[in-house]
């Protein structure tokens, strides 16, 4: 577990891999830079379970860190955990059981319920199952929670660990270069409550993930055609870079724009509209020229709608007008639930 001032949910995190039933492990903790009550959370938690490893580092970059905790992991498995998560009492139970009995597996993660920061339960979500369609999965992105996952020591050092440039999407990058030695899989069973709030690293670093993502996609593709890595020794992934390699901005817009619309989507699940709206808005405001324009449309009606729901009805109206003038098609479309949310319009 690596940790940078998460003290809200840290405990919670912790008690959940001390209470595992299985329990011959070694808990290792990095804090890289908390500037809140984390250490001291962590420090506690030391001091009365000797399991714990604790060890403090400057701050870096969070692939980084996680290499610099997976680097000390002394034992065959490294099980990978976020401090504002909660893990089952059996997940490493059963993930050791399944690695033990198909050794030709190189990670394994899990079935995932998604909470909010409350903890109050959303949804649960499956990855799929077998080597196969997790390879293709992959494809298009990542198939195994990082969170989630447990894997073979082996695997890990001998990828590499982490690549820095690639973070917050060091994890898809790391399973693609693990599924070119070793096999994956998920379990069909929960091993994980993941929770979805708006100081998430994947939400504050958005666009960063995206450009991280098509990366390793784009990595990944060269070494399926047996060319060299093309970003083996890059010190950051950048537009340009992209662009250079061939991924157009074009894509490179699309692929943030349908991001964006995802977690839009998991902060309406999670009732935090305030965080959906800005994450529209944010991507609004963005480069946004070269994205489909049904995509910009249904951002802008989407805008509309939160704003709508919070009581800011000029902002509402104007974002509707935007989604109408970006695409005339849909007019008539955001009218409607505009109108009965206000409830001048029955609904039929």
């Amino acid at each position: 577990m690596v940790v940078c001032s998460v003290d809200r949910y840290l405990a919670e995190a912790i008690d959940s891999i001390l209470g595992q039933t299985f329990q011959d492990f070694e808990f290792i903790i990095v804090d890289f830079g908390s500037t809140d009550g984390s250490k001291s959370i962590i420090s506690k938690y030391a001091a009365i379970d000797s399991r714990i490893k604790f060890y403090e580092i400057p701050h870096c970059g969070l692939a980084e860190a996680r290499n610099a905790a997976c680097s000390r992991a002394q034992g065959k498995y490294v099980a990978i955990m976020d401090a504002d998560d909660v893990c089952l009492p059996e997940r490493l139970a059963w993930q050791v059981d399944f690695v033990e009995r198909h050794p030709e597996v190189g990670a394994v993660g899990g079935a995932v319920e998604w909470i909010d920061a409350t903890g109050r339960p959303l949804a649960t979500f499956r990855h799929p199952l077998t080597d196969r369609e997790i390879r293709s999965g992959l494809l298009t992105h990542s198939v195994l929670w990082q969170p989630s996952v447990l894997m073979l020591r082996e695997a890990f050092v001998r990828v590499g660990g982490y690549r820095g440039p690639f973070a917050p999407s060091e994890d898809y990058d790391l399973w693609l270069r693990i599924s070119e030695r070793f096999q994956l899989a998920n379990l069909e069973r929960t091993v994980l409550k993941y929770r979805i709030h708006p100081n998430q690293v994947s939400v504050r670093k958005m666009a960063q993930q995206s450009l991280g993502a098509l990366a390793a996609q784009l990595a990944a593709s060269s070494r399926r055609d047996g060319l060299p890595d093309p970003l083996t020794s890059v010190e950051e992934i950048t537009p340009n870079s992209l662009a250079v390699l061939g991924v157009s901005r074009a894509e490179q817009q699309s692929y943030l724009a349908s991001y964006a619309m995802h977690w839009i989507r998991s902060f309406c699940m999670a009732r935090e509209y305030s965080a959906a709206l800005n994450v529209a808005r944010e991507i609004l405001r963005s480069d946004v020229e070269q994205v489909e324009r049904w995509q910009v449309a249904n951002l802008w009606l989407v805008a509309a709608r939160l704003s709508w729901k919070q009581r800011r009805f000029a902002e509402a109206c104007l974002s509707a007008a935007r989604a109408v003038a970006t695409r005339p098609i849909i007019l008539g479309r955001p009218i409607k639930p505009l109108l009965q949310s206000a409830r001048l319009l029955r609904a039929r």
